[in-house]
């Protein structure tokens, strides 16, 4: 059984004990936390799809840890004009376990 979810303006393909990173969410490390932006669900080939959304559908999950994602370095330069310029950034994530999900 799986389904798809929207989560912080993104879609993934969730699975019951499977853990995602997400955005990071405004909850506490711990929290159970309830997505009810379903988009579909397959239950062992019983496909329900929305339009958009399936209405009564929650996925209900439980946040592991927040965490930052890898490094990505941003390198811009102007070739023959001297300018080289180079940033970092680290995402902030969400480690979250999929606990249940309600069709």
């Amino acid at each position: 059984m799986y389904a798809i979810v929207e989560i912080a303006g993104q879609q993934f393909k969730v699975e019951q004990n499977k853990y995602i990173y997400t955005h990071r969410l405004d909850a506490e490390e711990g929290a159970t936390v309830q997505f009810d932006k379903v988009l579909l669900v397959d239950n062992n080939g019983a496909v329900s799809v929305g339009a958009p959304m399936l209405s009564g559908a929650s996925v209900s999950a439980k946040i592991l840890q927040h965490v930052k994602g890898d490094k990505v370095s941003v390198f811009k330069k102007k070739r023959r004009k001297g300018y080289q310029k180079l940033n970092g950034h680290r995402q902030q994530m969400s480690k979250v376990l999929i606990e249940a999900i309600q069709a």
